[in-house]
């Protein structure tokens, strides 16, 4: 590793922007004593560390086939597409590697020649865009949607004619050999090094004994970047979900597929049309209320059935389910029915069973091992069945079962330890380090705590947090993140900060996250307001950010249900919920904030939390034990300094 990343060695020999960075060498060379021993390990790479060379060659140097799972979509192909061709440059071991993302990123060959003779075209708009596509898949190789860089981001027809595993016929279409996603899995199964994201990762984890879902190679050791990401993600794979979306998605299909079939169609022509009347009403129950906004809500047994188990009485709610589920068994008898069917009956008829199942599943809500709830988002419904705790799922059908996995982040302990990130995720035995930021944060930042701030629950907060934020703007010239744990709270702010202060405002919602975040860059003196979305995965390097000001320490809501059931689950186990789970999950996510500030060796800036629990309560000092060690001051006097030094 010496010989690698050491001054004088190949990296510094090839790259041109060479940083001999010590804790590289340390973090390479725990890798590379877990993968030959065969331990898990669990790494805290300070920002600046170049974590991402220091597991990347370990892992190709164990000539075995290693899968990366990575945070976003993003960093996979910036992975692939920038630190693997470096490597395969300059590396005496040859490899190969592959990068592998979910389905429906990728174009059906079967369904786009279907896709031809149907009705899936909404406009003149989507016949030019259907017909670039259609030449775009006879030249492309890799059959990715994002290499269509022209197109709109949403096209409306693209979810007719992609590949994802639902419909997929696997080895019976006649297109499976040119297929993309056969191709990619081939150069999987080709490659020493496998790029994925945590979304495909868990997918594939989650349905590996099923002959329909599985996409990745078989693999001995894994390696997760933005680990601190996975609970979330892999609790939704391990659960139930179903949205009115799903069931149309349905419907369309069933309908395409026998439109070419007068008689047949006739018949499930009314089974469709039904299906989807009585899903609309059904979803609409989610939607009556005025007082139910988009967000996440629990979901009790009683929405659907009232009084005891056993008489199964419904409600107004549990009769409308009991009408979509009646109705799918319409269609799959239906389907089931066809004589001489075409090869997609049998993918049609797997996934209404699948959404009877998990209907049935979510609606019962008899396993108490589960959370149950549902999420609007505009006119979308989602019901939810989570699991409560994935770290026994995990433990066994994860870190048990491979030699080796690989931990890392920026952000995995809480006051030094890595109780909580191992005991959320079942990580039983593992090797630990934690690796200081290659950044002077003591010279290059200076952390500004208000003197004097109301409890963050008191209606005066707003005025004073306002007041605060227009000072350290001042004093910073603009050029600053203002994070928030609300859109409420930040539409609020950004109204009254506007009248205050004459620099460029930016807004999250004006537009996409990449442009918002380009517009950032280009405008001087510019300052965004932003939400959870902006708390991590953001770089931005130079005095364009010279500032990050955080409005609440950003404690979980607690209302939501499966953050409620989390902590009742720790209570109803003997623990204590808010030290054991509500601090630390708060302090991972403040560090991933202030973490967007210093992104480079000459920058330079103020950090600010307008918190005052910080110091006013006993748990203030574990945040501040996690934040790196850098310079506290209350006067906002001190911040300019900070500037004039770096001058």
């Amino acid at each position: 590793m010496h010989s690698v990343f050491g001054p004088g060695g190949l990296i510094a020999e090839h790259h041109s922007n060479y940083e001999f960075r010590p804790g590289q060498i340390v973090m390479a060379e725990a890798v590379q004593r877990a993968i030959e021993n065969r331990h898990h390990l669990c790494v805290e790479a300070g920002t600046g560390t170049g974590k991402t060379l220091a597991y990347l060659i370990p892992a190709i140097a164990a000539g075995q086939r290693i899968i990366v799972s990575t945070g976003t979509k993003n960093l996979q192909e910036q992975l692939f597409h920038k630190d693997i061709p470096f490597l395969q440059d300059i590396l005496p071991r040859k490899f190969r590697a592959a990068y592998m993302k979910g389905r429906s990123n990728y174009a059906c060959l079967y369904r786009l020649k279907k896709a031809e003779h149907m009705p899936i075209l909404e406009g003149l708009e989507d016949i030019d865009y259907f017909d670039v596509v259609r030449k775009w898949v006879m030249a492309t190789e890799i059959g990715d949607r994002a290499e269509l860089v022209d197109l709109p981001e949403h096209l409306s027809f693209w979810n007719a004619i992609d590949a994802r595993g639902e419909i997929c016929l696997g080895q019976k279409c006649p297109d499976f050999d040119p297929c993309f996603v056969t191709k990619m899995r081939t150069r999987a199964l080709d490659s020493d090094i496998v790029i994925v994201n945590h979304h495909l990762f868990f997918a594939d984890l989650a349905l590996r004994d099923n002959d329909y879902g599985a996409v990745l190679p078989d693999y001995d050791i894994v390696i997760f970047d933005e680990a601190h990401e996975i609970e979330d993600i892999a609790a939704n794979y391990f659960g139930a979900q179903v949205s009115n979306y799903r069931i149309a998605d349905l419907v369309r299909d069933v309908t395409l597929t026998f439109i070419p079939d007068a008689d047949v169609n006739s018949e499930l022509a009314r089974v469709c049309a039904r299906l989807q009347q009585r899903s609309d009403r059904f979803f609409l129950t989610f939607l009556h209320s005025a007082e139910i906004y988009d967000g996440r809500y629990a979901l009790p047994r009683s929405h659907f059935f009232r009084d005891d188990r056993e008489s199964r009485a419904p409600s107004a709610a549990g009769e409308s389910y009991l009408a979509v589920d009646n109705t799918l068994d319409s269609m799959i008898a239906t389907l089931t029915g066809i004589k001489e069917a075409p090869p997609e009956i049998e993918t049609l008829v797997r996934r209404a069973k699948q959404i009877k199942n998990e209907m049935e599943f979510i609606v019962t809500g008899d396993d108490p091992t589960f959370v149950y709830w549902y999420e609007r988002r505009g006119r979308g419904v989602f019901l939810q069945a989570t699991p409560i705790d994935v770290s026994g799922l995990l433990s066994e059908r994860l870190f048990e079962k491979v030699n080796t996995a690989i931990l890392t982040s920026a952000t995995l302990t809480t006051g030094g330890s890595f109780q909580f990130i191992r005991s959320r995720l079942g990580i039983e035995q593992a090797d630990e380090l934690i690796i200081d930021s290659h950044f002077d944060f003591e010279n290059q930042s200076i952390l500004y705590l208000p003197p004097r701030m109301p409890d963050p629950r008191s209606p005066q907060y707003m005025s004073a947090a306002v007041d605060e934020i227009v000072k350290l703007l001042e004093v910073t010239s603009g050029r600053a993140f203002v994070l928030f744990t609300s859109v409420t709270a930040m539409r609020e702010a950004y109204k009254l900060v506007a009248e205050m202060v004459d620099f460029p405002l930016l807004i999250q919602g004006q537009g996409s996250k990449t442009g918002l975040l380009e517009k950032f860059k280009k405008t001087p003196n510019s300052v965004l307001f932003a939400t959870s979305s902006f708390w991590q995965g953001v770089d931005v390097q130079g005095e364009a950010l010279s500032c990050v000001i955080i409005d609440k320490l950003p404690f979980a809501v607690p209302s939501d249900p499966v953050v409620a059931a989390r902590q009742k689950y720790i209570e109803s186990h003997g623990g204590n919920s808010f030290l054991e789970y509500s601090v630390p999950e708060a302090v991972i996510t403040l560090k991933q904030g202030l973490g967007r500030l210093i992104r480079s060796t000459t920058d330079r800036g103020v950090l600010s939390v307008l918190d005052p629990r910080l110091r006013t309560k006993a748990y203030g000092r574990i945040f501040l034990e996690s934040l790196p060690h850098c310079r506290i001051t209350s006067r906002i006097e001190d911040l300019a300094a900070i500037f004039t030094a770096s001058a």
